[in-house]
């Protein structure tokens, strides 16, 4: 008999087939799909599949007696009741490093796009100007890239600026020993400050909330640029809207906001912002591999061994 699993997020056809394979799945991508399964299911359900935005409750896990495991698709798992999840003895597995490549691809894709003023550029092509009357725009290789959170996806936006002969520096809780080339700083003001591009890579939740604030930004200055590719919750967005709005920073571009998944107001009338809908780690590629990291995952721990990305 395959293990009842709840699915809390939506899922492709082609995904969704590979899951319901391998369990006796219940799918409820919404708050009251998600009621009702666990209200008729929920004595059933051994392992629960979310990801950080969705994640789940404190209160739902004890609405699940025989709940055993529990899974982010992605590497965030900020909305995780993860304490109380480990007070009851769940296992807690995420999709760390499954999709870093897409996501690193689509911050770099960002910082150009904003740098370079691509969408600016082409809206104006389409509207028959031509480059004589259009203001030149700053290179992005041989600049200072800095980091937050030099993990899967920090370190691969790392490689990928030595490709543009870029100085990389990072902001972590601590020094990474693995990484002596890379420019540690201790405090992310003092990163910004020597940065002329700022990409955001650092895990959600509240010990990150508003890391990127007013004073970070101020570091940044008139000329830096700013990307984020974490979670909408880091960068205080009231503040970065008043820095671009004022140019006291040259440029933003976000794949993520605060108010998901609603786009922020104070930012979308703004011609020096760039917004992607949270779609950095999402490719055909780093979809399949979080569905087989999970798969993976699940397969070894209901044969009693250890999962291969845990929490």
């Amino acid at each position: 008999m395959k293990p009842s699993l709840l699915v809390l997020i939506h899922l492709g056809d082609a995904s969704r087939a590979h899951i319901d394979a391998a369990f006796d799945t219940i799918h409820a991508p919404d708050a009251l799909q998600r009621e009702a399964a666990i209200a008729r299911h929920g004595g059933a359900i051994r392992a629960v599949l979310t990801n950080g935005t969705t994640g789940l409750s404190a209160a739902d896990i004890d609405r699940m007696p025989r709940l055993e495991l529990v899974s982010a698709l992605g590497a965030g798992y900020e909305n995780l009741a993860v304490d109380h999840a480990r007070s009851r003895g769940i296992v807690l597995a995420n999709g760390a490093g499954t999709n870093a490549d897409c996501v690193a691809d689509h911050a770099f894709a960002l910082l150009l796009a904003v740098v370079r003023d691509v969408p600016q550029l082409d809206r104006a092509t389409r509207e028959g100007a031509w480059r004589d009357h259009l203001p030149s725009r700053p290179s992005v290789s041989n600049r200072r890239l800095g980091i937050v959170g030099l993990g899967h996806i920090g370190a691969k936006l790392a490689r990928r600026a030595e490709g543009f002969d870029m100085e990389v520096g990072y902001h972590n809780r601590k020094p990474r020993e693995d990484r002596p080339l890379l420019r540690y700083f201790d405090s992310v003001a003092a990163l910004a400050q020597w940065s002329d591009f700022l990409v955001v890579a650092t895990p959600g939740g509240a010990a990150t909330r508003h890391l990127i604030d007013e004073t970070v930004l101020a570091a940044l200055g008139p000329r830096g640029f700013v990307v984020n590719v974490s979670r909408g919750s880091v960068v205080d967005t009231a503040a970065l809207a008043r820095a671009l709005a004022a140019g006291t920073l040259a440029g933003a571009a976000l794949d993520v906001y605060e108010g998901e998944p609603e786009p922020p107001q104070s930012l979308i009338g703004l011609r020096n912002v760039v917004l992607t809908p949270h779609v950095g780690g999402r490719s055909p590629e780093a979809i399949a591999a979080s569905v087989d990291n999970f798969l993976d995952n699940a397969r070894r721990h209901f044969a009693g061994e250890p999962v291969l990305t845990p929490i």
